[in-house]
């Protein structure tokens, strides 16, 4: 099967490049691209124990690498493709960059946003989910084996 250009599964590919990166660097496995106009503007994966930072998740890197590319914190012509369900700070974060899509791939069940709510988004945000789900799920599986 051929994968459109600008498809979601297209761009969740490279958010799993970007968590393939974590993955190698001993990081819980996130990745995570900003894109805008069919464009990839920005990237991210977790850094929080290459920078020593609880707050440098994949979602939070790319923000700010999108806020910059773009000269605006506010992301509401852009779409955030990240492999695993945003937890409570990034969906806040979303919600104040007022970002116009979210679509990830595997669920976190134990810190979720969704846990709690879409309402912690910006109310004009959509939300796709499950998109190439089992890979972005084998990847955090993987690390967590590895880790045990």
């Amino acid at each position: 099967m051929m994968l459109s250009v600008f498809s979601d599964e297209h761009f969740m590919k490279q958010a799993l490049k970007e968590a393939e990166k974590a993955y190698e660097l001993g990081e819980v496995p996130v990745g995570a691209i900003v894109v805008c106009n069919n464009q990839i503007i920005a990237r991210g994966h977790n850094q929080t124990e290459q920078l020593n930072d609880v707050t440098a998740h994949a979602e939070i890197i790319a923000l700010t690498a999108a806020a910059n590319y773009l000269g605006s914190k506010y992301l509401d012509d852009c779409t955030l493709y990240v492999t695993l369900e945003p937890c409570v700070m990034c969906a806040g974060a979303l919600s104040w960059a007022q970002l116009d899509r979210l679509v990830y791939g595997a669920e976190d069940e134990k810190r979720g946003f969704m846990r709690f709510g879409k309402g912690l988004l910006h109310p004009k945000t959509k939300i796709e989910y499950g998109v190439l789900t089992e890979d972005c799920g084998l990847l955090m599986k993987a690390f967590f084996k590895q880790k045990r």
